[in-house]
């Protein structure tokens, strides 16, 4: 577990996935979206990954931190395909101690294989001892 205390503005924590038909698959079950793109592959047999999913990649480095986010703003800048690792780099860009741990404040991007800015934002929110 991360020590919250220890934690300081600038540093930046990366996770990486590749989603896969299965992933997708399964977000459509859970999610109930089921809009043709998410579940007919493209000429190049893709589907394209829902915005919410690959939002999932600021939240794993949010949970590896024990971070609970308050607030979660995301801007999606082009589509995300099965089959496309995606790198995301979370920032810490505010640090304020509490009682109790926290307040953290971060930025994150993510990219594709071609480096390109698939999904942006910022979150707010607070990491407990």
């Amino acid at each position: 577990m991360v020590d919250p205390y220890a934690l300081t503005e600038g540093e930046t924590f990366t996770h990486s996935r590749t989603f896969t038909h299965a992933d997708v698959e399964q977000f459509v079950e859970v999610s109930e979206d089921e809009n043709p793109h998410h579940v007919e592959p493209d000429e190049e047999g893709r589907l394209v990954v829902h915005g919410l999913l690959t939002g999932t990649l600021p939240t794993k480095i949010g949970g590896d931190l024990n971070y609970i986010a308050r607030e979660l703003n995301y801007t999606f800048h082009r589509p995300v395909y099965t089959g496309e690792e995606i790198r995301c780099a979370m920032t810490v860009t505010s640090v304020t101690e509490r009682e109790d741990g926290v307040r953290l404040q971060t930025e994150y991007v993510c990219r594709n294989e071609d480096d390109e800015v698939v999904m942006s934002g910022d979150s707010d929110g607070v990491v407990y001892e």
